[in-house]
């Protein structure tokens, strides 16, 4: 029998595919690429067509060398890198290394890793696909040619280390400009009006809508005094009432982007994290010896929503069997991906849909189980009927005043039995109530009636998850490059993670404002999109991917040589304290590093002390009695301790609250949330919580003044 070698990435996908092959196979990995443009030079030669220059990396020597030992003792080789555009390149640069020639019948692909995948696969081989190659050429020149120009240019102009990206300076450009509408926003104040009804058959609320038919509008407390006025002695009755069915469907399958935005939402894993974990999953695990190894998932960088025939009728015939006829939809879901998407590729899916989480929690980590689990409910739940609720809105008559009240009740939960998506901050909720059932006509007894004051709130910062959606919404970027891109940010002091949210660094804005002036379409979101549809159709053949570098160099030159003319010297002043240098005495300032301010000595280098900046947040230590202060771990979490460490070994994850439990005296922290921000006590034994801020009061109020008291009623 000849012999076969299969070339995969990695060494666990080599270990999990050698078990659904025969003895004539052999499996090895290249361990991700083994040629790339060299990172010590350009690497581009702009004379001749932009040209790549590619060179063995840096340590591939061994295994390449064991790859063509293998290569030549095989009768046949297969390249089973990954289904995409850099998977292809990967295969064509081993094509080359190992000298295959042009092959017709050395490329194969799969987007699971199970026994039918893997052997389906090899009995169909193909051509190494050029177009898609073509396209991952033109993003690495494409980001050589920016990164390899305007880093340098940074590095001379602003700071040593700084980088500048196609797609990452897009990214940062993002988040700078929704810190800039938090700054300029102006709150707006405005009233609600609540009442509170008591009826023979229950009690339920209602807000104030209209006013002699338009809708109302309050913003001031002398309107919201006269509305009271008018309702003193009004009689309140039920004027009409309407009664409907809806029909909510489930949400697709998970794409790249939004398993990492719900991954985010539900199990709190930045997007890096979660695709570490998904790529376990889709690499395979041992499930012991029932099961034997499987990828417990499908390909999991992908945009499409498509679902293939045989998965979607194993899913019915699970829910069937599982949750009933009635779950069972009568004709199969039929999912459509938005935009342009390769749609060669599936959703995110379990590779079998009959291996549930619980049956193997204890064979996964408890990440593994917890991302699995969230993949598995979504896919099942996509294929569930609808859900159906009834909805009720009642209209209630106060004189020339209409309140308005919503109420929903689940008549058949339908996929919800299984999965409901996340919602992401700023979001709507579903704030319908459970209502009585009311008649019309029907006097209602007034119990109160309870006037707010609010004002309106800037949109939110971006966390991980709502960035990713960003991007994805504007087309920057591709589903394997959100997660690099958030890392590539946050490393280079551009924006730090505070809270689960993302805010610009002073050296981030600068960069933004710098490249804005001198470099518009590289942080032009339009520009970067259109850039990536051009890159779609040099894969789908439409386009040649020289044509596209050479018009692309033909605008990005000139602008390039310009800025370099005009652009001077950037000084970033550091902030001085009033803190001396241990060592030497200097007054120490204030620098940025990877994860935020630190103290520094402004003698380096002949003196290179630095130390934490110590930020005091108005609380004293429950323990001692010192001031607690920000730190950081050496990750880059937050977190809070004592100033007077070592001597005092207090630390807390959470913000001390400043005052002790009224239950049972131990020390109570502040916890943010959607709902409502909230002071906990931290004994587990006792459950005490109380409102932490006064309606209207936002989490930056409450770290601005400090102490949790200043923010009470």
């Amino acid at each position: 029998m000849p012999k076969t070698l299969v070339i995969v990435e990695s060494p666990a996908k080599a270990k999990t595919i050698s078990k659904f092959l025969g003895k004539n196979y052999t499996v090895k990995a290249s361990i991700g690429h083994v040629r790339d443009l060299p990172k010590s030079q350009f690497g581009v030669d702009i004379e001749h067509d932009f040209e790549p220059k590619y060179i063995t990396i840096r340590g591939k020597g061994d295994i390449i060398k064991e790859l063509r030992s293998a290569a030549k003792a095989a009768d046949k080789v297969l390249l089973a890198s990954d289904p995409d555009r850099e998977g292809e390149a990967i295969a064509w640069h081993l094509q080359k290394l190992l000298a295959l020639g042009d092959c017709d019948s050395c490329r194969i692909e799969f987007n699971e890793i199970t026994k039918p995948a893997i052997q389906n696969a090899v009995k169909h081989p193909r051509m190494i696909d050029e177009p898609r190659v073509d396209a991952q050429q033109a993003r690495r020149v494409l980001d050589r040619l920016v990164g390899y120009n305007l880093s340098p240019l940074l590095w001379r102009k602003v700071r040593k280390g700084l980088s500048a990206g196609r797609v990452q300076s897009v990214a940062v450009r993002i988040i700078v400009e929704r810190e800039e509408e938090i700054r300029e926003f102006k709150p707006v104040e405005y009233w609600t009006l609540t009442a509170f009804f008591s009826h023979e058959r229950g009690q339920f609320s209602a807000k104030l809508v209209k006013h002699d038919g338009k809708k109302v509008e309050i913003s001031t407390k002398a309107q919201m005094d006269q509305v009271l006025s008018d309702l003193t002695n009004a009689k309140f009755s039920i004027a009409e009432i309407n009664k409907k069915e809806k029909k909510r469907y489930p949400s697709a399958p998970f794409t790249t982007s939004s398993l990492q935005q719900e991954a985010y939402r539900k199990l709190n894993f930045t997007a890096r994290k979660t695709m570490m974990v998904a790529q376990q999953l889709y690499e395979g695990l041992d499930l012991g010896k029932e099961l034997g190894t499987v990828g417990l998932v499908t390909y999991i960088r992908t945009d499409s929503t498509r679902i293939s025939e045989v998965a979607v009728e194993e899913a019915r015939e699970l829910i069937k069997a599982k949750y009933g006829p009635d779950y069972y939809p009568a004709q199969a879901r039929i999912l459509q991906s938005k935009g342009r998407i390769q749609n060669a590729h599936e959703a995110i899916r379990p590779t079998y849909v009959q291996i549930m989480p619980e049956a193997i929690k204890e064979k996964l980590s408890r990440d593994q189980f917890k991302l699995y689990k969230l993949i598995w409910d979504r896919f099942v739940a996509s294929q569930m009927s609808a859900a159906i609720l009834d909805i009720t809105t009642v209209n209630i008559a106060a004189g020339a005043y209409t309140f308005r009240t919503t109420g929903s009740l689940v008549r058949f939960p339908g996929f919800m039995k299984v999965y409901i998506e996340g919602i992401d901050e700023g979001g709507q909720e579903d704030n319908t109530e459970l209502l009585p059932d009311l008649g019309e006509s029907t006097e209602l007894t007034r119990q109160k009636l309870e006037p707010k004051q609010h004002f309106t709130e800037p949109p939110p910062r971006f966390t991980e998850a709502s960035l990713v959606k960003r991007m994805e919404e504007v087309g920057i970027g591709r589903p394997s490059t959100y997660a690099p891109t958030i890392e590539t940010i946050h490393a280079r002091g551009y924006v730090v993670r505070e809270d689960k949210h993302l805010y610009p660094t002073e050296l981030g804005e600068i960069v933004v404002d710098l490249l804005l002036k001198h470099f518009p379409n590289i942080i032009d979101t339009d520009f970067t999109a259109g850039m990536e549809k051009q890159l779609d159709a040099i894969e789908e053949g439409g386009l040649r991917w020289k044509e596209v570098i050479r018009d692309f160099y033909a605008n990005f030159k000139p602008t390039l040589d310009k800025a370099e003319e005009e652009i001077g010297q950037v000084e970033i002043e550091d902030e001085v304290t009033d803190q001396p240098c241990e060592l030497c005495g200097r007054l120490m300032v204030k620098k940025i590093g990877r994860f935020g301010k630190f103290l520094a000595c402004p003698g380096f280098p002949d003196c290179r002390n630095t130390k934490p900046l110590l930020e005091e947040i108005g609380v004293a230590c429950p323990k001692c009695g010192a001031p607690v202060v920000a730190r950081r771990s050496k990750k880059g979490r937050k977190f809070f301790g004592c100033s007077s460490y070592p001597e005092c070994d207090y630390i807390s994850w959470e913000r001390p609250a400043g005052k002790d439990c009224p239950d049972c005296g131990q020390p109570m922290v502040i916890k943010f949330a959607k709902k409502g921000n909230k002071i906990v006590c931290t004994n587990k034994d006792c459950r005490h919580e109380e409102l932490a801020v006064n309606a209207g009061t936002t989490k930056e109020d409450v770290l601005a003044t400090g102490t949790y008291q200043d923010s009470l009623n």
